[in-house]
């Protein structure tokens, strides 16, 4: 059921053309991974790499999210990744507040369908939208909130670690605090996602 809704949604999102952004997209960047997931990662936006193949975090901070997650036993098999918005800002640039508010609802869309326990916000565009625009992501990376139901962590999104080595460490205490918040609260390992 929640995979026949997804796609119904994401047909839907494929179609849109609610912001600019659809003018300059190659592809809608829906999201992927499992519909069932209780661990869900979400960004800010696609990047040129996520852009051209129509994929979430394909590029080199994609490849760093996916060792990331192996590190804490995860894949894009077990998770959830999406993003804000579904259309790459035009040379990478932040997305609006215009462009995020046409798309946000896609994303709750998303979350209500997958349902999962965690949500894991990267960086700070993702941490603001999601959590409130008073969340400033070095001083509140690593601290739950419990929502609506659901456990949410902000931590650095993986191209500020790609740019600046020195977080790596914060960022590995992050993934240990979401693996074991994911073994307290979920029943099973990882591939019982």
């Amino acid at each position: 059921m929640s995979l026949a809704r997804l796609t119904q949604l994401k047909n839907e999102v494929a179609a849109c053309t609610r912001c600019g952004l659809c003018k300059t997209r190659t592809n809608v960047v829906f999201g992927e991974g499992n519909p069932r997931a209780r661990l869900m990662f979400i960004g800010e936006g696609p990047g040129r790499d996520e852009d051209l193949l129509g994929r979430p975090f394909v590029g080199a901070a994609g490849l760093l999210l996916d060792k990331m997650m192996a590190s804490i036993g995860f894949n894009r098999n077990t998770v959830y990744i999406a993003n804000i918005v579904k259309c790459r800002p035009p040379g990478n640039r932040d997305p609006q507040p215009d462009e995020a508010a046409a798309c946000i609802g896609y994303l709750r869309s998303q979350v209500a369908i997958i349902k999962p326990k965690i949500i894991v916000c990267l960086g700070r565009i993702s941490a603001r939208y999601i959590l409130g625009t008073d969340i400033r992501i070095t001083r509140d990376r690593g601290v739950w909130h419990e929502v609506k139901g659901f456990w949410i962590l902000p931590t650095y999104h993986p191209a500020a670690l790609l740019r600046n080595e020195a977080l790596k460490k914060d960022a590995w205490r992050d993934l240990l605090a979401i693996r074991a918040k994911y073994d307290e609260i979920c029943s099973g390992g990882a591939n019982e996602s």
